[in-house]
């Protein structure tokens, strides 16, 4: 993500996201989504994320089956994300 090549697409409730969130993550909760509130990529790899992997595969086989190609989500979600040690946005 530092580099550019992807955009996160944090499918998580805001009450989550409000919490701990992932810095430049974009958020389109999974109970209302719609892949047409997916902002334009512009040339970056789509990647859905949340919690612990399992909303953001549902969010990736929606995508598709409306007709995006986003087919990549990030297993082990946050959880995951903090295991690797990479830095989250937490309120407060």
């Amino acid at each position: 993500m530092a580099d550019g090549r992807y955009l996160l697409v944090d499918v998580r409730e805001p009450n989550e996201v409000a919490v701990e969130a992932y810095p430049g993550g974009v958020v389109v909760p999974l109970s209302t989504f719609d892949p047409r509130e997916i902002p334009d990529p512009q040339d970056k790899q789509v990647v859905f994320a949340c919690r612990s992997g399992k909303r953001s595969v549902t969010a990736s086989l929606a995508a598709q089956a409306a007709g995006l190609p986003y087919d990549k989500h990030l297993a082990g979600g946050i959880l995951g994300w903090k295991a690797a040690g990479l830095p989250t946005k937490t309120a407060g």
